[in-house]
């Protein structure tokens, strides 16, 4: 890879690390405190959230009806997210070992934890709980995908790709094909050496 590019993947990184981690400290500071795993307000912001919550009645009433409408559709995407959950899983838990790539932690991705907002009510916890599951899950199953892609398959494509998962702008080039073997086994061993959780 062209040293430039290289170098500027590595700022690119480390910038978006910094910036997570400054969002949250910011987060943390004004809002809310972890007590072990535990999200804690400070008593007057779970008050105040309190007070905030809409009646289910007034929601229902107030709520867009294109919402509800589109729910039944939009739920039972439940069924073929859990099958895609259970097969994905399954299959890093027989295959990762056997090419030696580290699994992938379901829990750094999967998070759950809007629902303890005093300020939602019941339908807005459910809504906001199918998000964080789907958008988690498809996460979860992109990370996987992608060591998955590094191991078996390390060439960008020909044409510009959106959205792209994070390992890709250090693939090989689409047609370079010197040493393409050996540079494989290459991306297969530092897959093995990573540090990725």
């Amino acid at each position: 890879m062209n040293p430039k590019i290289s170098q500027l993947l590595s700022q690119i990184t480390t910038l978006e690390d910094e910036l997570r981690t400054a969002l949250h400290n910011e987060e943390t500071q004004i809002f809310y405190h972890f007590k072990g795993k535990r999200v804690e307000f400070e008593h007057s912001i779970r008050e105040t959230h309190r007070k905030l919550k809409m009646n289910v009645l007034v929601w229902l009433i107030k709520d867009r009806p294109q919402n509800l409408i589109t729910a039944p559709f939009i739920y039972s995407l439940v069924i073929p997210l859990l099958i895609l959950d259970a097969f994905v899983s399954l299959y890093q838990w027989v295959c990762f070992p056997v090419y030696r790539i580290k699994k992938v932690r379901r829990a750094d991705f999967i998070l759950l934890d809007r629902h303890h907002l005093a300020y939602l009510n019941f339908f807005e916890r459910f809504h906001c709980d199918f998000c964080g599951y789907a958008n988690g899950l498809l996460a979860y199953v992109s990370e996987i995908a992608s060591r998955t892609e590094q191991y078996f398959c390390p060439i960008k494509h020909a044409r510009k790709i959106l959205g792209s998962q994070g390992r890709y702008a250090s693939f090989l080039d689409f047609g370079d094909a010197v040493d393409y073997h050996a540079k494989l086994e290459a991306f297969r061993v530092d897959l093995e050496n990573s540090k990725v959780q």
